[in-house]
């Protein structure tokens, strides 16, 4: 779990967690565990996307272009400063409808489950936590010069890098919630065997490790 520890441990990661915990007025601790956990589902669930179908990687591609550059992380206090306004919550909520499709309450009923939180509090550390994903994969993506879905896999792949069992557990059991056989075999594959040996892959140095 070092990669999540790392992001979540640095400066700029635990503004995050404050400013998410402040806007749903939940503690830090939670709001901390429940990052931890969803932050990966994101990542797992666009992989997914843009593994199993080029439409996929090309609105993904599309959509960090054009207006998920990364400039969010460079004002996260601005960003969080007087509360998230509407226009980044239904941002949020765009991006996880892209995202997770009909999986989303199963994703958010599982957050609430293992974390103990309410799922009105789950929706909205999600709706905030994905524009923030979005920016951190819009930054990857420039300084490494990320241009197909080849490329783009394998980033996604690398942020994806040594999750723990319980993440490994939700990703391939959720992200397969509309039983369409695809789970994500691959994410799996990679984060119970090689990505353990990776020190948090990219996501630890998200945060400017």
């Amino acid at each position: 779990m070092s990669g999540l520890l790392d992001l979540l441990n640095s400066p700029m990661g635990k503004q995050l967690i404050s400013g998410v915990a402040g806007q749903t007025g939940q503690p830090e601790n939670k709001t901390s565990d429940v990052l931890s956990m969803a932050m990966p589902l994101i990542l797992g669930a666009m992989k997914k996307n843009v593994s199993s179908s080029p439409q996929g990687a090309q609105g993904l591609m599309s959509a960090l272009s054009n207006k998920h550059d990364g400039s969010i992380l460079d004002n996260l206090g601005g960003f969080f400063g007087g509360g998230v306004d509407d226009k980044a919550m239904n941002d949020g909520a765009g991006i996880l409808g892209h995202v997770f499709g009909g999986a989303q309450p199963q994703v958010e009923s599982a957050l609430s489950q293992k974390s103990g939180m309410d799922m009105g509090s789950i929706g909205s550390i999600l709706k905030i936590a994905a524009p923030i994903v979005m920016g951190m994969l819009g930054k990857q993506t420039r300084q490494n010069n990320v241009q197909d879905a080849s490329g783009m896999n394998s980033l996604l792949g690398g942020l994806l890098g040594g999750q723990p069992k319980q993440n490994q557990s939700l990703i391939t059991t959720l992200l397969d919630a509309d039983g369409d056989g695809s789970i994500l075999d691959d994410v799996a594959g990679m984060v119970m065997g090689g990505g353990q040996k990776k020190s948090g892959g990219l996501l630890g140095r998200l945060f400017g490790r």
